[in-house]
């Protein structure tokens, strides 16, 4: 038996451990062919594993209008609500004009180590000139200068970004205290990956609650962590109808590798759920999400996400969303020349893919609403 030393931040005795994950609840290993059946057994696990505790029932959102922005197309509206029974948060809620209701996009942000821009990443801020200046940066780096927020707005969508819990309005978190925030939620009977996705979770709904907003198209879209955030959001909410992901998605064997930067922890805090992996591998969660319209976009040249993992996640969600009989409603890219990127072609190219699944603005497409029709959810 090999001496308990270590390999860098891995036990020496890792490969072990990671031979020993057969995820017996994925679609490829599952007893039965119904796949209703399994999807209702495998997403009742990973709901376990957020270690939301039981509460009364749904909170009202109370949502309030703090500040408006009009702008060419649109208008701004920075809104507060209740995003769980413990906290109220702040979110940036752009409305196009004209008569709706609009088909809408829940924008998830990134990580990206930098905590104070949370929903300004994806939405260009009105009233802060410090936070216009860090944000326009971060665009400029991530997202070729787009804010993608903006973007869609103007194409006719409603949009709602919220910061995650240690960013922008509810941060700023400092790096190096990522571990200990995860390591007292757990204290407290939860998780810092759970209270996370439970807020996603709530977002959406609160999105989709708005007057101005087709509650029947609302869709999820991000990029690096906020990617991750809107293929596990699609999984776990039936109120969101099309996701996509761009540069987050990888076999979990395969990430755990040497050198890889998941492996340096802090950070991923954000997307690690207590016990998950024992059953069901990162492309099975995201597959509960089938037959539902999905996308998947990975950079040929990711420093985060090896090759090998992408091409082994996108063989299991191909094999799960065909067994569903939705082939036709999964699209997974590879683009060989970007890296951890979400450059303007490939906007350009998930605006095509939302249009038609979700359509904006109304009557522009096919479909009663602009959009292809959507599966019914079983």
């Amino acid at each position: 038996m090999t001496p308990g030393i270590t390999q860098g931040v891995l036990p020496v005795f890792h490969e072990r451990l990671r031979d020993e994950l057969t995820f017996p609840l994925s679609w490829e290993r599952s007893t039965t062919r119904d796949f209703p059946a399994w999807r209702a057994t495998a997403r009742a696990a990973a709901g376990e594993a957020l270690l939301q505790p039981p509460g009364p029932g749904p909170e009202p959102f109370g949502p309030v209008t703090v500040d408006e922005h009009r702008s060419g197309t649109y208008t701004g509206r920075t809104v507060e609500f209740a995003l769980s029974r413990y906290t109220r948060a702040r979110g940036s809620l752009l409305v196009p004009h004209g008569a709706g209701p609009f088909p809408a996009v829940l924008l998830l942000h990134d990580h990206g180590g930098e905590f104070s821009v949370g929903r300004e990443k994806t939405v260009r801020p009105w009233s802060d000139p410090g936070r216009l200046a860090l944000a326009t940066a971060w665009a400029q780096r991530y997202y070729d200068g787009r804010f993608i927020g903006d973007e869609l707005a103007a194409r006719g969508y409603a949009v709602l970004a919220v910061d995650t819990l240690g960013w922008g309005d509810r941060g700023p978190l400092a790096h190096e205290d990522q571990q200990a925030l995860a390591a007292n939620l757990l204290q407290l009977g939860t998780s810092l990956a759970g209270l996370a996705a439970h807020e996603d979770i709530r977002a959406a709904a609160f999105l989709a609650s708005l007057p101005e907003v087709d509650g029947a198209r609302v869709g999820a879209l991000g990029f690096s962590m906020g990617a991750y955030r809107a293929w596990q959001l699609s999984a776990l909410s039936d109120g969101v109808r099309a996701a996509a992901a761009v540069c987050w998605m990888t076999g979990l064997k395969e990430m755990m590798v040497p050198g890889n930067n998941a492996l340096r922890g802090q950070s991923a805090y954000f997307m690690l759920h207590p016990g998950l992996n024992r059953l069901l591998d990162i492309p099975d969660v995201a597959s509960l999400a089938a037959p539902k319209p999905a996308l998947f976009h990975a950079g040929g040249r990711d420093h985060l996400f090896t090759a090998a993992g992408v091409e082994t996640a996108y063989a299991k969600l191909r094999a799960v969303w065909e067994s569903a009989g939705a082939g036709d409603r999964l699209t997974t890219t590879v683009w060989p020349e970007a890296g951890h990127v979400f450059t303007a072609a490939m906007q350009d190219d998930v605006h095509t893919w939302l249009g038609t699944w979700l359509g904006a603005p109304a009557g522009s497409g096919p479909g009663p609403g602009g959009g292809a029709s959507l599966p019914p959810q079983t």
